[in-house]
């Protein structure tokens, strides 16, 4: 039998983590955008609560939930603060990585730092000439003895402020695909590394910019996992990221929805309320059914990650649909505000800039439909 539902458990987690994001982080949102400032202070909070250790062990301090329960709270966290959710994201990038593939002295050295918030981490993949085609990356890590020395750009890396980067380069010269990377950590004031920060549209309190390398030398011991096998590492991590990434964007279009509809029913013109008129509520009502289908299609991934079934189109159509559709939805929320919407007086604008920025990371909706079309048909029947 089919069962829509959270355990007890669940729900009392979710009610802890809506209040705390209503109280503590929702009150600021604008001000890190307006500021273009990193919510350092809000990160700390979230901590203390065991939120940045969610895939990280008890023994390495952090507090393991299973990825059902975490797409709870990314859905909360994003409510109160959309942007408050990506280091969350990362720490379980940082978390998987390490604990499938890194070595003890791995693990005890940058998982409590991670769980703690004391240090940041950023993935560094993206490249110049090397975006969603990651295969063909151009970063080089030649040996040295016991060290690598890195030489290359990493762009389009979000939380580039961040203390370590996980960095992805080919240490293997004599297969040009995949097989020949390997991931890095390389700390930020490492020899050799520079960065510079883009100026967004949205997303303005999570840096994103570029991390340039020239003759960076990094010891043998902080390579993850097996040399060559990084571009494998990072893609299972991947599709169970896509599906936090449209959770965060629905949620968040949900809320501007809700809202959406009360000012609808409050807003009196020619002498009722816009609810009262078709070309007001049949578009929410239509809203409300896409959103509500994406975020059940999220947790039915989570449900078959969590039982090691194959989710990667689950995944595809998720970040896919889920940001497309949140950005519509929000967009349109926002024109039935009219120019109080467009204004910064609510925050729907800023959610707007916000969501829309992630129907191109991660992988674009052109790379999830291949990816789709691939996971249905097989990839004998792909043009290319």
């Amino acid at each position: 039998m089919i069962d829509f539902s959270f355990t007890k458990e669940q729900e009392l987690l979710r009610d802890n983590i809506a209040k705390f994001a209503t109280k503590e982080l929702a009150p600021k949102y604008n001000h890190w955008d307006r500021n273009s400032e990193f919510p350092y202070q809000q990160v700390e909070k979230m901590a203390k609560l065991g939120l940045m250790g969610v895939y990280i062990p008890e023994e390495y301090g952090g507090n393991p939930l299973d990825d059902i329960t975490i797409g709870l709270v990314m859905e909360e966290i994003a409510r109160g603060d959309f942007n408050c959710v990506l280091p969350i994201m990362i720490s379980i990038l940082g978390a998987e990585l390490l604990c499938k593939f890194g070595t003890e002295e791995q693990k005890r050295e940058w998982l409590p730092p991670m769980a703690s918030a004391e240090k940041l981490f950023a993935l560094g993949c993206t490249e110049p000439d090397a975006g969603s085609d990651l295969a063909h990356l151009k970063t080089k890590a030649v040996r040295d003895g016991d060290d690598f020395v890195l030489n290359g750009e990493k762009n389009s890396v979000s939380m580039s402020n961040a203390d370590n980067f996980f960095i992805m380069a080919r240490s293997k010269f004599d297969d040009p695909a995949a097989r020949g990377i390997s991931i890095f950590m390389v700390p930020r004031d490492a020899q050799g590394v520079s960065v510079s920060d883009y100026r967004d549209l949205g997303c303005r309190a999570i840096p994103r910019g570029a991390v340039a390398m020239e003759d960076v030398r990094i010891p043998r011991s902080n390579m993850i996992g097996e040399e060559g096998r990084g571009f494998q590492m990072v893609i299972s991590w991947m599709d169970l990221n896509r599906i936090y990434i449209a959770l965060k964007c629905v949620s968040v279009a949900m809320l501007t929805l809700r809202e959406t509809m009360e000012h609808a029913k409050n807003r009196q013109t020619f002498g009722k309320p816009l609810a009262r008129f078709e070309g007001i509520s049949f578009p929410l009502a239509e809203a409300e059914t896409q959103l509500e289908a994406a975020r059940w299609l999220c947790y039915r991934g989570l449900w078959l990650r969590q039982r090691g079934l194959p989710y990667t189109k689950e995944a595809a159509m998720v970040k896919w649909w889920g940001p497309k559709i949140s950005t519509e939805v929000i967009h349109k929320c926002l024109l039935l505000h009219g120019h109080y919407g467009y204004s910064d007086k609510f925050p729907i604008e800023q959610r707007l800039r916000d969501v829309m920025g992630w129907q191109i990371g991660d992988g674009t909706g052109e790379v999830q439909k291949i990816i789709i079309a691939r996971e249905s048909m097989g990839r004998e029947y792909l043009p290319y």
